[in-house]
């Protein structure tokens, strides 16, 4: 998931870090555990590697050594908006590279509603991720791929076109994004402004979901400073 899975589906994004969703279970943290040494990753932000925790937030860390000296690595087992593990696994995206290395991909549809965050810089890779799947799909327009599109699209442009291809699902869509009415009216502006509204009640929802888990993260890093300076305490007595 994140920026490079975004390369993979051609929505290039530069990312210095590589992001992974992960079932949360006992079996699974001792095979990621197990990876990371192999990595020689130290965690470098709170919370520790505790099941319990990760499934309330995610874990961070940075590889040392090696040619993945100085990766970050985000692990997190639950996202802001999107299905259950389960639920994005059965429907995941896999390629295989010319070496035969397999790579598991969330969805295009799902990482579309995972990169609607709070960072401005995402909102961009939305709409190439959404053209470039209407560009290699559009000849062959299934009702799913055509709700993605009303559903998603994010480029003025699309949407005025899409509504006049599609206007019987666009009025049905229509319900749940008010703002498809008015791509059906051609009112441009309007279109406009409500699409950059849409965008800022994302960004509210995430900025939102974040201020409790920001909150557990301080006392997390507090109660480790104060561990610390316990053992220093221990040290010099």
């Amino acid at each position: 998931m994140g920026g490079q899975a975004c390369v993979f589906y051609g929505a290039a994004q530069f990312s210095k870090d590589v992001d992974l969703a992960l079932l949360a279970s006992e079996e699974n943290f001792s095979r990621v555990l197990a990876a990371l040494r192999e990595l020689h990753a130290k965690r470098i932000a709170v919370p520790r590697f505790d099941p319990a925790l990760l499934a309330r937030g995610h874990a961070v860390f940075r590889c040392q050594g090696g040619e993945t000296d100085g990766l970050r690595v985000d692990l997190m087992t639950r996202l802001r908006g999107v299905a259950e593990f389960n639920v994005l696994w059965e429907r995941r995206t896999t390629i295989k590279d010319a070496n035969g290395d397999t790579f598991e991909l969330l969805s295009l549809e799902d990482l579309v509603l995972a990169k609607k965050t709070q960072r401005e810089k995402d909102w961009p890779i939305i709409d190439a991720l959404i053209e470039g799947h209407y560009r290699a799909l559009g000849q062959d327009p299934t009702p799913e791929r055509v709700s993605f599109w009303l559903s998603e699209s994010r480029n003025p442009e699309r949407l005025l076109a899409l509504v006049k291809r599609f206007p019987t699902e666009a009025h049905v869509h229509s319900n749940h994004r008010p703002l498809l009415q008015l791509a059906l009216e051609e009112r441009r502006d309007a279109l406009l402004e409500a699409l950059d509204k849409e965008t800022r009640a994302e960004q509210a929802k995430d900025r939102a979901y974040w201020v409790p888990l920001r909150a557990e993260f301080e006392s997390f890093r507090r109660a480790e400073r104060e561990g610390l300076r316990e053992v220093g305490d221990q040290l010099l007595d």
